[in-house]
This record gives C-alpha cells, structure tokens and sequence, in this order.
C-alpha cells in the first residue's frame, strides 16, 4: 500500500464491474511528463485502451524524477500513468515507425505534445493522419500555441505560470511572486484537452463520423482557468495584484491565526458574516456599517481583519473550526497532503485507489452506470510492447476500414508470451 492506511484505499474502483464509458475507444499517447498524459489517464480510467508509446532509451521523462518507490517507480510518473499500455518505439527506425503509424491509423484518438513540427516529420501530423484515419481525434498540446509567434517556444509549467500572469497573483502582498506548488497549468492543459477529446468523440455521432484537432495551449489554459482574475482585467483594464491569503472579491475570506496557529474562514454571503460576529460574540461588528456587506468588507479588509484578530486568539483552531461549521459558516485546517488525504477518508469520500500495490488519488468523478476504474498499475517501460504488435499485426486491412463497428482492441488478443487472454482483459 505504500504508506497508505487500509482504511484509506478501496480496490480501485466502484462495488460493481463493467466496462467503462469509453470502452472500446482506443488512444495512442505521443505524450510525455504531465499535461498529457494526465488527460490519457483519465481516458484509461473511463475505459479507453491507452497505448503508451515511449521511447526505448529510457520512456517518459518522468519515470527518473524522484521520489522512487523500492522496484524503481518514480511516484510523479505512477501518479499519472494507471490503466496503461506501454509499447517500446523508436521513431527514427523505419520499423518501429511504421508501427506507431499502424497505431495512429488505427487509433480513435491520438494525442502529443511534442514541439510543433516533430510529427510531422514523422507524417504523424493532424493533417496526414485525419487523411489516412479520418474518423481520428487528434489532441495536440503546446505551451503557447501551434501558429504565430508562440509556436517555437518551449512551454513548461513554470514558465507559463509567469507568463502567464499565475504568479502575479500568488504570493505576499509585499513580497515577491510565487510559483504556485504544483504544476497547475499542466493539470489545466490536460483537463482541456480531456474536455475536448470527449466533445470531439461526441462530435462523431452527428458529423457523419468525423474526428477532428483539438488543439490545446499551456498559456490559454491558464488565461481561461484564472477566470474571475482575467475577467477582471479584460473588463477594468487593470490586473489584480497579490493579496497573500486574502480574496479580492470576498471578505472575510483567509487565513486567520487562533490561538494554535492558522486556519481558514471563507465567508460565501452578508448571512454568513452576521454568523461569524454572533459565533466569536462581536455584536458590535455584526452592527459596524463599515461591514453591512461584502462589498463594504472588500473594501475595508485590513481594518475588518485587525479587529476579527483578537476574538480569534482566544481559542485554538479545531475549537473554532468546530464552532464555526456548526454555524453553517465554512472554516477548516490548513492539512499536509497526507492529513488530507485522512480528513477526506473521515469525510466518506474513499479518496485512494490501490491498483495492483500502488496507492495514487482515485479518480475525482464517479458515474453511476458506467464507473470509472483502476484496472492496472502504471507499465513499466515497454512491458505491453510484444502484446501491442501482435494485436497490431493482426489487424487487416478489411477490419482496419470497418473498425467503425469493431469492437476489438489489444485486451482481446493472446499474448505472444503465452499469458491467455483473459489476464490481459484489463480495461
């Protein structure tokens, strides 16, 4: 279980088996390190056979970021990389290359995040393969864009997060800006391009079967995903600036210090904040004009946020956390990741997976009809490769035009190794 409680992790997935909302759809995954290959394991995880081309010199970049587990495992590339197939290619070989372009042709979606121009000079570009497989999602994620300017530029979290103007919200108000503490705008980019690819399979049942690009950019995912913020500037003509902990739109709504230390009010509403004043017993800022409304409040926060500071002190942070979610006003502790990984086990939520031995989050939407699963743990590099080809070799040309009504994918053929079938029915 690596670290993980008993009580903590279920067996990867809903009391009830079946296939997956996307069973039957088969993806070849180009992409490598996060915003990619995150959206392809959401796929996997709704069903889709994901089929993991990696390079044989050593895969995904991630596999050699640390932590590592005992067997070798990076946890970053375990944490994004569940319910997969992993397949050997080296695309400078004519070979290997003529297998990953059998498996683009025969994929309902392919997706790379390579720099603009590399699969072309693969003939594995959007244009080539919806002529060759026209029914073919094709997802292209770049940091900013593939036309214009932008189009050369590498796009990595982090710069974007600057760029991007991220960075110039987070932070202290007197301080200097702050990267946020994960990699934020990848996981944006492969929410996206998960979003797209599934609006472009939708697509299919009323154009006639057609796929199409999705085409997804670091930089205007994180443009979209500041929302109120980039709304904010588009509409004022001006950029909001860092608060710390506090909100530019919603007061109270920060960290507070109790008497233990530093904990969290979000007051939503005017309703809310009368709770507040009657929970700390502070009539008198529940009567404060200065106060009446969250608009008053914005305006006067730092004034607000001195005088909520003494009645705050008096007490230790569960003991107001308590007192104040019994008033129905939102309050709670600033967790570790594994504090909250408890606090959501306590809350009912079943957060973790345990697939195969290795714990990761479990899949954040459920569905009722068709669950989502954790079917296989992340593929050690190349371990699929012989299944893959040996599927691939059998796909002739007649089922390579009617794979409209086919159902058949690498689960459903033999392994060479002589494993039967069944075992590999993972997905």
């Amino acid at each position: 279980m690596n670290g993980e409680t008993e009580a903590q992790a279920n067996d990867g997935g809903d009391d009830h088996g079946g296939p997956g909302p996307l069973a039957g759809i088969v993806v070849a995954d180009f992409s490598r390190v996060l915003a990619g290959p995150l959206c392809t394991m959401h796929l996997a995880d709704m069903g889709a056979e994901v089929i993991k081309v990696e390079r044989p010199d050593g895969g995904d970049d991630t596999r050699h970021w640390p932590p590592f587990l005992d067997d070798g495992m990076s946890t970053y590339y375990a944490s994004i990389n569940r319910n997969k197939k992993s397949i050997t290619l080296d695309m400078t070989d004519a070979e290997d290359l003529a297998i990953a372009t059998r498996l683009a042709h025969r994929a309902d979606v392919v997706i790379e995040n390579f720099r603009p121009g590399v699969m072309a000079s693969f003939g594995l570009d959007s244009t080539s393969l919806l002529e060759a497989n026209p029914k073919a999602v094709y997802c292209t994620i770049s940091g900013f864009g593939t036309e214009g300017a932008g189009a050369a530029m590498p796009g990595f979290d982090f710069l974007v997060q600057g760029m991007g103007g991220l960075m110039s919200l987070t932070g202290p108000a007197d301080g200097d800006p702050y990267r946020v503490g994960v990699a934020m705008v990848d996981v944006l980019a492969g929410l996206h391009s998960l979003a797209g690819i599934l609006a472009a399979l939708h697509a299919r049942h009323t154009n006639g079967g057609r796929g199409q690009v999705v085409d997804v950019s670091l930089m205007q995912s994180l443009l979209a995903g500041m929302v109120n913020a980039s709304s904010a500037s588009l509409l004022t003509g001006s950029s909001p600036t860092r608060a710390g902990n506090r909100h530019a739109s919603v007061a109270p709504y920060e960290v507070f210090t109790a008497s233990d230390g530093p904990f969290i009010i979000a007051t939503g509403n005017d309703r809310q904040w009368q709770r507040i004043c009657e929970v700390i017993q502070a009539p008198e800022l529940a009567a404060d004009e200065r106060f009446a409304t969250n608009r008053d409040r914005v305006a006067n926060i730092r004034v607000m946020g001195e005088l909520l500071a003494p009645y705050l002190l008096t007490r230790p942070a569960a003991e107001w956390t308590e007192l104040l979610l019994a008033a129905r006003v939102p309050a709670g502790p600033i967790n570790t990741i594994t504090e909250a990984f408890a606090a959501a086990d306590e809350l009912g939520l079943q957060p973790v997976w345990d697939v195969e031995g290795i714990a990761g989050p479990r899949a954040p939407m459920t569905l009722s009809d068709t669950p989502l699963r954790g079917r296989k743990r992340p593929p050690a590099l190349g371990e699929d490769s012989d299944q893959v080809r040996a599927w691939l070799s059998e796909q002739t040309t007649s089922q390579l035009a009617s794979y409209s009504s086919s159902e058949t994918s690498p689960s459903s053929v033999s392994d060479p190794s002589g494993t039967s079938s069944e075992q590999f029915k993972t997905f």
